[in-house]
């Protein structure tokens, strides 16, 4: 059994909830919080202000590939980032405590961001879907993937086996699919991953009209010019640094590490535009 096979394997199936249909928006944002989608995030302020302060710093693992991305900002600036895109205020005076992500701005993301898919499907593009997230966002990457083809769109499989070491790591890197669904694995398993290098390496094959992604596979297509539909937590700020920038316009804020069967409002709302 090869790595994405035993990884589905583990993965839920996908049921009714994400066929497309219109579904009433009450249920939809029952069902964000329902999923811990949004609501209290996983991650708390603390986690959410020194991974600002790291961006700021400079730390690459928090640049997604961007770097000097946060030159000229300050953690006010970012928190109000993080707080505006997630629909809560976030305590300026406070250092420990919850993080709010409101169900309602994630809806009228996933339907901006639809209303892009939509414009794919119709026009044949080619599109990336990557994730640094191969459980949690698996099944919505995995959704869409199916949901553009069937519309006419061309999902790129890009650098297929495509392997590196990093020097001070004793594994290699490859880049795999689950279909369309391009994940990085350590030869084992699909790993959680912020690097923005299987990204660069796509791009060194194809230029796609659309990527998709979140983290540092986001971050390098962003870098590239390369128009993307970004996912991030409230802990992952430089998406919305790039989008504040003008450098990307679809950043969708939700928590991005909860059950795979959680996001599929997400779906829904991105399929009945």
């Amino acid at each position: 059994m090869d790595v994405i096979e035993a990884h589905v394997r583990r993965l839920p199936a996908l049921d009714d909830r994400w066929t497309p249909r219109l579904v009433p928006e009450a249920e939809l944002l029952t069902g964000l919080l329902a999923g811990q989608v949004a609501g209290t995030a996983t991650h708390p302020l603390d986690n959410v202000r020194n991974n600002a302060l790291m961006l700021l710093d400079g730390d690459p693992d928090k640049e997604f590939g961007m770097p000097g991305i946060a030159e000229g900002l300050a953690l006010d600036d970012i928190l109000r980032l993080v707080e505006t895109a997630a629909g809560a205020p976030i305590d300026r005076d406070a250092r420990f405590g919850p993080v709010d992500i409101r169900p309602e701005p994630i809806l009228a993301e996933c339907r901006a961001a639809g209303r892009r898919l939509h414009l794919a499907r119709e026009r044949g593009e080619s599109v990336i879907l990557a994730t640094g997230h191969p459980v949690g966002l698996a099944l919505l990457y995995h959704a869409l993937d199916g949901w553009l083809g069937a519309g006419g769109a061309g999902v790129l499989r890009a650098a297929h086996g495509a392997h590196w070491r990093d020097p001070h790591l004793d594994h290699d890197w490859f880049i795999d699919h689950w279909d369309g669904v391009t994940m990085l694995t350590d030869g084992r398993e699909p790993r959680h991953t912020h690097g923005p290098n299987a990204m660069e390496r796509m791009l060194e094959e194809v230029t796609p009209d659309l990527v998709v992604a979140d983290h540092g596979f986001a971050g390098a297509a962003i870098g590239a010019g390369v128009e993307t539909i970004s996912i991030a937590d409230v802990n992952d700020p430089a998406l919305l640094v790039a989008k504040s920038l003008g450098r990307t316009e679809h950043v969708i804020v939700m928590d991005d590490h909860v059950d795979p069967g959680a996001y599929w409002p997400c779906f829904q709302a991105i399929a009945s535009v």
